[in-house]
């Protein structure tokens, strides 16, 4: 139990990644107007170091907001962080500026002690969530499933960060298709910088030192997650190509048409086709509907393949049956320097996860 404990431990640290300020006000813009006499939680935060709190403390009068409640996980055991001393979790209380210096300061910022370790799933943290409107937070990456799934228990509104990847998971993917949750305005490309705890190990070549001496790692594929409504979000995605069979082939497996770039899509074809989930960031509601995704466990393949024959890039061979896990294209020839597979003579390739969506009547 003692080494099961210090993994956990040891995974919960390295989701110990904190948000740059700009990047907080850079998405937090798009919404003001959402926060007007709200309750905000960020409940992933040590408010020691959280630009969260930092953000809405010093913004709580331009937003308007009504409370800000700040929680932050802090392990009991005083060994599985190899600090050798145990520090009690506490979760802070912003109410407003009271002197009329316009600055948060000790004396305006109630700190009340945890009976636990500040885990977002535990009893005291639930009541805290109950209490607030909207969360905004960046959770672990390793619980973002879970953490979803309690926001969308509790039915909150939200505004957090998590992988792209993400949206193509069993537990993601339909509060996609069922429009309860959709890529937030300012993230939609490149990594981000996060701070992380100074005993974090720089071994990637993301990581470094920045110039206050904090240690940093860049993080792709980077996406704000929220359940709030923006302008942006409504606006068309302008379609300039014209449809051809040869350049957008049907699926294999799937009765759509396949689209490699989002800004390919034609602005002439009405039938289902399968776009890259990059599409995510400039879907806009009004303009296309959301069918489905090409993975099997979501039941949209229309074929089972047999007996396949996989050749890697160096042509080695092998049984398996991965054509059976997403969007299948035919190929006349193999392709040059690319996986492909055999199934009964026929040569097929396998495309990333495709979001199948139709043009709105």
């Amino acid at each position: 139990m003692a080494n099961k404990n210090l993994n956990k431990a040891k995974e919960a640290k390295k989701d110990e990644f904190y948000t740059q300020l700009e990047d907080i006000n850079n998405e937090v813009r798009h919404y003001r107007e959402h926060f007007r006499g709200k309750t905000v939680l960020c409940n992933c935060d040590d408010p020691r170091i959280s630009n969260f709190f930092t953000y809405f403390a010093y913004n709580f009068e331009f937003l308007g907001l009504k409370k800000l409640i700040t929680t932050c996980y802090k392990n009991q055991d005083a060994d599985l962080f190899s600090t050798n001393k145990s520090e009690q979790a506490v979760y802070l209380v912003y109410e407003g500026d009271k002197n009329g210096d316009h600055v948060p300061t000790a004396d305006e910022i109630g700190v009340h002690p945890l009976k636990g370790d500040g885990d977002f799933r535990s009893a005291e943290c639930i009541e805290l969530l109950k209490e607030a409107d909207i969360v905004v937070t960046n959770p672990p990456f390793s619980l973002f499933r879970e953490y979803v799934a309690q926001l969308i228990e509790y039915n909150k509104k939200f505004l957090i960060i998590g992988n792209v990847n993400s949206n193509t998971t069993k537990e993601i993917f339909p509060l996609i298709k069922d429009k309860r949750i959709w890529m937030g305005a300012s993230i939609h490309s490149g990594d981000r910088k996060f701070w992380v705890p100074d005993d974090y190990e720089l071994n990637a070549a993301g990581c470094g030192i920045d110039e206050t001496g904090r240690k940093y790692i860049r993080v792709k594929g980077v996406r704000w997650f929220t359940n709030l409504d923006y302008k942006e979000r409504h606006e068309d995605l302008i379609l300039y190509k014209s449809y051809t069979s040869s350049e957008y082939p049907k699926f294999d497996n799937f009765d759509a048409i396949n689209v490699d770039k989002t800004e390919d899509i034609p602005c002439d074809y009405d039938g289902v086709m399968g776009v890259p989930i990059t599409f995510l960031d400039k879907h806009n509601p009004d303009q296309f509907d959301i069918l489905g995704i090409t993975k099997t466990w979501f039941g949209m393949a229309n074929k089972i393949y047999g007996e396949q024959v996989q050749v890697d890039k160096n042509g080695k061979e092998s049984k398996v049956t991965k054509l059976n896990d997403g969007a299948v294209l035919e190929v006349s020839t193999p392709p040059l320097g690319k996986t492909y597979y055999k199934v009964d003579g026929k040569i097929y390739i396998q495309t990333y996860p495709r979001i199948l969506i139709r043009k709105k009547k």
